[in-house]
């Protein structure tokens, strides 16, 4: 999507401050109300912004899925594997956009009767050839994972109740707990942890360590965590002591 030199300028000022205000923006660009609002909307759909009453916020940007999907490929599919090994037969089960997640879809297809519900384009296009019954949550697409976001997403996702979720995560420290650079995927994981009875966060070691502007979940609300051998083993052990399941592959 093209901006053009004042729609690029609000863009930079959103991400220095974090937020922004209509009238200042009107005000700045000697503009009228209405094409600050256009360019806002505009903004909204490059997945960067999140409009509110009177302004917008800076809402963070994701590292595309295309770029993820060949970092640590090694690592993700051993995880996914051994993430998989935990769904048993007739289980009903949420997965929700990313890398790794992906691998979690690639070794379920020989479970049978399982439901997988998600909200990744990524995921239900892994399991189209399966014998998977493949729920799509439907929803507002954002280009950059693949996913499906907002209100119809939530309210999917609210009417069901899962055996598992296997959810992603960009950031994950002791003081924060499991982290995500983009508030719309955080408003799915926590609400898909909040309908599930069992939580699962598959990561990599990059990821620890590591803040993200917005928290979905402290470690008291997840049971499991798999990752791979390379995970600071310090933060690891703070995750078992806190009766965190961790496994690393």
């Amino acid at each position: 999507m093209n901006l053009n030199t004042r729609q690029q300028q609000m863009l930079d000022q959103i991400q220095a401050e974090n937020e922004l205000k209509i009238s200042d923006l009107k005000d700045r660009f000697n503009v009228t109300e209405m094409t600050i609002r256009r360019d806002l909307e505009k903004l909204e759909k490059l997945g960067d912004i999140r409009r509110t009453f009177g302004g917008a916020v800076w809402i963070g940007k994701d590292v595309t899925l295309q770029v993820r999907s060949g970092v640590l490929m090694d690592e993700k599919i051993r995880i996914g594997k051994q993430a998989a090994a935990f769904v048993k037969p007739g289980e009903s089960i949420f997965i929700d956009s990313g890398s790794t997640t992906l691998q979690v879809a690639r070794n379920l297809t020989q479970i049978p009767d399982i439901i997988v519900v998600t909200n990744a384009l990524n995921v239900a296009t892994e399991l189209l050839n399966a014998n998977v019954q493949v729920i799509l949550t439907g929803g507002i697409l954002r280009q950059a994972t693949a996913s499906m976001v907002g209100p119809i997403t939530t309210e999917t996702i609210a009417r069901m109740g899962f055996d598992r979720v296997f959810l992603g995560a960009t950031g994950y420290t002791p003081q924060q707990g499991f982290s995500n650079s983009n508030l719309y995927e955080v408003e799915i994981k926590k609400l898909a942890i909040k309908h599930a009875r069992e939580s699962y966060i598959v990561l990599d070691h990059t990821k620890f360590g590591t803040n993200q502007l917005f928290i979905f979940a402290p470690e008291s609300e997840i049971q499991h965590v798999v990752t791979d051998q390379a995970a600071d083993p310090h933060l690891l052990a703070g995750l078992q002591q806190s009766g965190v399941n961790v496994v690393t592959v």
